[in-house]
């Protein structure tokens, strides 16, 4: 006879939910428990990565959860969705607040590419505390979107070169504290920079300077 369930490895909110989601009434027979049917219910739940479920000596249904971690939030047209290093969805979040410390990621599809994100932040280094977030690209590449309103458009290819790259000109030649928009990498052969509105205004200006040209 089993009298009692007992949950490990999960997070109190998790654990209520995963009672919930079982409804089991306790005393029962261990003949009416199906460990199988059981721990299908409990890995159909987002936070459950696996479950181990059997009865053990004194009558304890016992349930051993692996819970997946939130590595990342995934903002959508829906809301937020906290993500784990896999990309498979964790909860959703009604309030960004609650996971501030965590990297944030948009784009349709941006789940499929939790891993390769996850490689760029981890690349990011000396850039890390100006990273914003980071952005999927047509279902195929990131931008690394920075304070100051400036991103680094990666390739869909290696990008993790192309950004460390990208720090190795910021350190030797101050490249981001520039007036510029944007570092496009997508073609390795010929980076470009974006110069902002105020930044190629100047150039025209200078420009017209150096040629004579006179003004509109």
């Amino acid at each position: 006879m089993v009298s009692m369930m007992s949950v490990d490895g999960a997070s109190p909110p998790l654990a209520d939910a995963i009672r919930g989601v079982l409804a089991l009434d306790f005393p029962r027979s261990s003949f009416d428990i199906d460990p199988v049917a059981l721990r299908e219910k409990i890995e159909a739940l987002d936070a459950v990565a696996s479950a181990d479920i059997r009865v053990v000596p004194g009558g304890v249904l016992q349930v051993t959860i692996r819970q997946r971690v939130g590595a990342i939030v995934w903002r959508t047209r829906d809301g937020l969705e906290l993500l784990d290093a896999t990309g498979h969805r964790v909860a959703s979040l009604t309030d960004r607040a609650a996971e501030a410390k965590l990297p944030l990621i948009v784009g349709d599809g941006a789940d499929q590419a939790v891993p390769g994100a996850l490689a760029l932040l981890a690349a990011a280094g000396p850039l890390a505390p100006r990273v914003r977030g980071l952005e999927w690209m047509g279902a195929r590449r990131w931008d690394v979107v920075l304070d100051r309103d400036q991103r680094i458009m990666l390739p869909a290819i290696d990008p993790v070169s192309a950004l460390e790259r990208v720090i190795a000109l910021d350190q030797s030649q101050a490249l981001l504290s520039h007036d510029i928009v944007a570092v496009d990498m997508r073609n390795e052969q010929r980076p470009t920079l974006r110069l902002s509105q105020a930044a190629m205004a100047a150039r025209l200006a200078s420009m017209k300077l150096l040629t004579g040209a006179k003004g509109p």
